[in-house]
């Protein structure tokens, strides 16, 4: 009941539609009952033994083929508005899936693979589709079948029906026996093509690395054990619904094999019509097509309502704050931030940051620098809101982050990772990203002050280049000046540089330097630090440890005293303490 109210709030909105289909199946079930009476007992005892009349004769055939016709009439509209029903539903289905997606905080993605949320979209939508196109509408209709089947044969001979119905709790027990097998097997058949879609997701999206390490055995096996996996399980569930409809139909032709013979008997004796006896069996074969179909709908329903659960499950997974509750929106800000003893952890028992107390002025470049797993990208990260602190505040011009709208923070912040991903459509629009409406000449002057201009004018359609799923036609260092261009575009109060020139060579390094010491003016720069080069725009570093800060101050100060900087600079950053102490 649970997952017939998930499905029917999906459906809901085109009621009237499903109204219309049903009342269509309605009148082809109708049709259905009618036809085996009209022509056993009304064209056999009525027509060709009694009143032998070839114009009544011909009357009744062309009867039967109008009959027949319009309930091709009706059964055409009927799957029309069905699959227009299931049709529509997908697509909004997932239309709302992608846009819960996009609204769900990062802790979610950490916690899944892209594979599973991607078979959510696919496979189980699908299964709900074909449920709703075609499973709804032949449930009714075969139950309509099946109930006027029932009554018309107890009307013509009710010994004899009983006698006939003797067999059917037999098959309301197959049906229940393989019924949950099945269901429980499209389960986890669709857990185990999540499991295949993940590997896939998980080997495309990382394929430089599998080729540069020489991991395609690795991947290939990794995929052919998940592929079996699907297999296996797919074949169990095959194996239920293959058993399914031979055992129920075995049980009604063995009953029907019985009636044949009572009701020649009872023919013989007069007591039952030629006519009667021929509209009784043909209502017995009946019985098997509406049994059969109910027995083969249950178990996509079965699956599409394992599939609703999981779609229901993940539409319930609670958004970001600003989805969840109005929030206010932050004012333009100068671009000072605060961390009030702020401790965090991806998992609550392993912090990542212990009792941080800083302050950024507005206007201050500063560069985190720390081994690895110190805490620099998720000190950052809390100030974008990507993750709330599990102790203290962290603030930016005195608001507190939990009570502003992230995405009216995230608009004046520009964040450049350290390995950028730019979207499949062209360079322009991929600077443009965080200033919608942006003009060409805007475009251009981002992508000078980034020193991409040049190359950009270089490609062949120039600004109008794809970039490349995730920025694959592009180099390393193509993608970092187009990704510092589009963080420039946003005009943000505060600019976060996760060592945003790794991958540039010296010449664009240094124009890099020149462009960063122009923008910077009036904004707070904070620089994540692998390379001594980098430190040389920073006003102040803050040196981390193990979650923690345990120095900071002008790198002038802090490579004159001994300590865990001195130590970095020298072995993990590669400057030279001379030079460096000189700088």
């Amino acid at each position: 009941m649970r997952t017939l109210r998930i499905v029917w709030q999906w459906v809901r909105p085109y009621r009237g539609r499903l109204a219309l289909s049903l009342i269509l199946v309605a009148l082809q079930a109708v049709i259905a009952v009618a036809l085996p009476l009209l022509l056993g007992k009304g064209l056999v005892d009525y027509v060709l033994l009694q009143m032998r009349d070839p114009a009544i004769l011909a009357l009744a055939a062309c009867l039967a083929v109008g009959l027949v016709a319009v309930k091709g009439l009706v059964s055409y509209g009927q799957v029309y508005w069905m699959n227009f029903i299931g049709q529509r539903l997908v697509t909004e289905l997932r239309s709302a899936l992608y846009d819960h997606l996009l609204k769900l905080p990062l802790d979610f993605y950490s916690r899944r693979r892209s594979g599973e949320l991607v078979s959510r979209m696919t496979n189980d939508v699908a299964a709900v589709q074909q449920a709703v196109s075609l499973s709804i509408g032949e449930v009714f209709q075969y139950s309509l079948v099946l109930v006027g089947t029932l009554a018309a044969i107890f009307w013509i001979h009710w010994k004899l029906a009983l006698i006939s119905l003797a067999v059917l709790p037999l098959a309301g027990l197959a049906i229940s026996r393989y019924g949950h097998r099945i269901r429980s097997f499209s389960a986890r058949m669709h857990d185990r093509i999540g499991d295949m879609a993940a590997v896939l997701s998980e080997t495309i999206g990382a394929i430089r690395v599998v080729k540069a390490f020489t991991l395609e055995g690795l991947t290939r096996r990794r995929f052919q054990e998940a592929n079996e996996r699907s297999f296996t399980m797919s074949m169990k569930s095959v194996q239920a619904q293959a058993t399914l409809r031979p055992v129920v139909e075995l049980i009604l032709v063995s009953g029907m094999v019985i009636v044949l013979w009572i009701g020649g008997r009872e023919v013989i004796a007069g007591r039952l019509t030629v006519g009667e006896l021929m509209s009784f069996l043909a209502y017995l074969s009946m019985l098997s097509q509406p049994v059969g179909a109910l027995t083969h709908n249950y178990s996509l329903l079965q699956q599409a309502a394992a599939a609703g659960e999981r779609i229901g499950r993940l539409l319930a997974m609670t958004p970001e704050p600003q989805y969840a509750a109005k929030l206010a929106r932050l004012p333009r800000v100068a671009g000072r931030v605060e961390f009030d003893r702020v401790s965090f952890g991806y998992d609550p028992q392993k912090p990542v940051l212990e009792d941080i107390s800083l302050v950024i002025e507005p206007g201050e470049t500063v560069a985190l620098v720390g081994p690895s797993g110190a805490g620099k990208s998720t000190l950052v990260n809390l100030i974008a809101r990507f993750y709330d602190p599990s102790q203290g505040t962290v603030r930016v011009d005195g608001h507190d982050l939990r009570t502003v709208d992230p995405q009216s923070l995230r608009r004046q912040i520009g964040l450049v990772p350290q390995d950028p991903v730019l979207f499949g459509i062209s360079i322009a629009e991929n600077i443009a990203v965080s200033a919608p409406g942006a003009g060409m000449d805007q475009i251009r002057q981002a992508a000078e002050l980034a020193n991409a201009h040049e190359f950009i004018t270089r490609l062949p359609q120039g600004y109008d280049t794809v970039a490349g799923e995730r920025g694959t036609n592009l180099s390393g260092g193509q993608r970092q000046r187009i990704a510092i261009a589009r963080a420039i575009m946003g005009d943000p109060r505060i600019l976060i540089l996760d060592e945003a020139t790794s991958a540039l060579d010296s010449e664009s390094e240094a124009a890099i330097y020149a462009a960063l010491s122009r923008i910077r003016q009036g904004r707070t720069v904070i620089l994540i630090a692998h390379r001594a080069s980098t430190i040389r725009l920073a006003d102040r570093v803050i040196v981390l440890d193990r979650g923690r800060i345990v120095q900071q101050g002008t790198h002038q100060e802090l490579i004159q005293r001994p300590g865990l900087y001195r130590r970095l600079y020298a072995e993990l950053l590669g400057g030279d303490l001379a030079m460096g102490a000189g700088a």
